[in-house]
């Protein structure tokens, strides 16, 4: 009998971390396989470029504006629940996203993007909840898993779409092959638990604390903003700033890619080093300084060195996103405040980081030199350190 429950508590876990693996490699392959066929989109449907930008700007915009409500339907329907919704409207997205015409595109694009915010803010308040003792490892797990397939859905987008022949119809549609395996490993994790339809699975929180009162909850909603916005500024820009210093289109291309690959190590390892530190100040600084050091090496060496200011960059972008998401753990005592600081991080963070690329390009259309956009980086890095040294307390919200 006890064999029987062990072998059955063995099982579960593995459920749960085959869960928390497929779910995290949903939350960024259907968005980073969208820009490599995004001219094949822009011709197909004859739109314009900004037109054409909607595309990606739409789930950011999700990202921004739903992530403060998702919690409070966690709490009333239990988190396995709604990620178990959401993987449904993700699949639903999935499909409607390349059926071929302007309205499916943007449907598709925004119930994705909605799909991906839950993931986004209830993933680390799961992973609190059902591993508590192994927060650190799961979280890199979680983040190494999201990353991964983030690459590989950008370095493949194109060969999927030959693959399937379907052109960008199959590069940004296949991903619904992945949507669909993760709902049928996802659906036991709701079968096994007994959701009380008020209170959802979260333990009460008799402390109930006011996040937009505690300096500490800002810093961790600043950190995680700035770095997604120094993220998302060198993705959009970095390939068309060294074209312009006479880098071909194809190399350009791979400098992405070694960002992205540099990102892995430091993503997982990032995770567990800072779980097992009394307070991860170091950390924290240590990435603002070394997404310092990266861009001032391309502001000043321009194509000389360029990998390893990639390489410097990546680590620096791995690091930051892993503390991001595990301050919403070590920041908080319980699920509860877990899910309410990834709502408001996330919500607020991606408000900062979208405001990023358009203002690079502002500020080079107004002084015609990249070392401007590069210098508005610099002054972010630093708003990085100061930001992370705060998050990096060996405290909780209060």
């Amino acid at each position: 009998m006890e064999k029987d429950i062990e072998q059955v508590s063995k099982l579960k876990k593995l459920l749960m971390f085959l869960g928390i693996i497929f779910v995290a490699s949903n939350l960024r392959a259907p968005l980073t396989s969208v820009g490599p066929v995004i001219a094949e989109i822009t011709k197909a449907l004859e739109l314009s470029n900004t037109t054409a930008g909607l595309i990606t700007t739409i789930p950011l915009m999700a990202f921004a504006f739903l992530s403060g409500i998702v919690p409070r339907f966690s709490r009333k329907y239990g988190m396995e629940v709604i990620l178990l919704l959401s993987l449904i409207i993700l699949t639903i997205g999935l499909i409607i996203r390349p059926l071929g015409s302007i309205a499916s595109l943007f449907i598709g694009a925004a119930l994705v993007g909605t799909a991906i915010t839950v993931g986004n803010v209830l993933m680390p308040a799961y992973i609190k909840n059902n591993f508590p003792t192994k927060v650190g490892t799961m979280m890199g797990i979680y983040s190494v898993a999201m990353n991964l397939t983030a690459a590989l859905a950008a370095g493949f987008s194109i060969s999927l779409g030959h693959f399937t022949e379907l052109g960008w119809r199959g590069s940004i549609g296949i991903w619904v092959v992945l949507s669909i395996t993760t709902i049928v490993i996802w659906i036991p994790q709701v079968k096994k638990k007994r959701i009380d339809p008020v209170k959802g699975n979260f333990a009460i929180d008799e402390n109930k604390v006011n996040l937009y009162k505690s300096g500490l909850a800002w810093a961790v909603t600043v950190f995680m903003g700035v770095q997604s916005l120094l993220f998302y500024c060198l993705a959009a820009w970095l390939p068309k700033v060294v074209q312009t210093w006479g880098v071909s289109e194809v190399e350009s291309g791979w400098i992405l890619s070694y960002v992205q690959f540099a990102q892995l190590p430091m993503t997982f390892i990032g995770a567990i080093i800072a779980s097992k530190m009394n307070n991860q100040k170091f950390l924290a600084a240590l990435s603002g300084i070394l997404f310092t050091i990266g861009i001032l090496g391309v502001v000043v060496f321009k194509t000389e060195y360029l990998l390893l200011w990639c390489i410097l960059i990546g680590a620096a972008s791995g690091l930051a996103f892993s503390l991001s998401m595990l301050f919403f753990v070590l920041r908080t005592k319980n699920a509860v405040q877990a899910a309410d600081l990834s709502g408001m991080a996330q919500s607020f963070g991606y408000m900062i980081a979208a405001v990023g690329p358009p203002l690079f390009g502002a500020f080079y259309d107004m002084t015609q030199s990249w070392t401007t956009s590069l210098g508005f980086l610099l002054a972010m890095s630093i708003t990085l350190i100061i930001s992370g040294i705060i998050a990096g307390r060996d405290t909780w919200v209060e």
